[in-house]
């Protein structure tokens, strides 16, 4: 089949900012007094702020222990420091492959759209020279639901004027490849296998994909 769409997440697709995510929240751990690990991190990727928050409470034990303004609170906390760091990006951390794969995807006529959890994926965009890319974005400001619930990718299709089935989504965490199949379209996972058990097929990175693979 040729698909029409192709829908991006952000972090460890486009750009690799997992570890200023990481240190950031490692930060509010060790204010809190418990420790965050590189493992426990995992279990973040392509989770919301709130949700993320959640987890890392779960890890040091602290889940029932602050009330809702109390976790805004750290929340935005945690997301002042993470926005210190990205707002340092070059064009030099987007990762290899992703510039001639978006420019394969234009001569082709494929529209692109990004479909991420994070509030902001705009500004990374605008950091490291991506934005001009895609067609639509859709990020956390726009959707009330987190991944794996598919609500991100389906509201990029109907920014596309696309069905669902006519798009691939390129995601590096489980829980992207969840919404993306939920939603009825083509999961394509960008790291290991035994990490990514819910994608079609998996592919080292952009680097590694044929574009002429889904895209004729």
């Amino acid at each position: 089949m040729v698909y029409k769409a192709a829908l991006f997440d952000l972090d460890g697709v486009l750009v690799d900012t997992a570890r200023y995510h990481y240190l950031a929240w490692k930060n509010l751990a060790d204010g809190l007094g418990f420790e965050f690990t590189l493992a426990h991190n995992e279990r973040l990727k392509g989770v919301s702020r709130m949700a993320s928050l959640d987890i890392l409470l779960e890890v040091g034990g602290l889940d029932h222990r602050f009330t809702p303004q109390e976790k805004d609170r750290m929340a935005a906390e945690k997301n002042q420091r993470y926005l210190g760091l990205v707002a340092k990006m070059e064009p030099s951390e987007i990762l290899e492959g992703v510039v001639p794969f978006l420019s394969a995807l234009k001569d082709r006529k494929v529209k692109i759209a990004l479909g991420s959890a994070s509030k902001n994926a705009p500004l990374i965009l605008e950091r490291v020279g991506l934005t001009r890319w895609f067609d639509a974005l859709v990020d956390g400001t726009d959707v009330t639901k987190a991944k794996p619930d598919p609500e991100v990718f389906l509201l990029g299709a109907r920014r596309l004027d696309v069905l669902p089935g006519e798009c691939v989504v390129f995601e590096d965490a489980q829980a992207g490849l969840e919404a993306a199949r939920a939603g009825g379209m083509h999961a394509v996972g960008l790291g290991r296998p035994e990490d990514l058990p819910g994608a079609h097929e998996v592919f080292r990175g952009l680097f590694d994909v044929d574009p002429a693979r889904y895209f004729g």
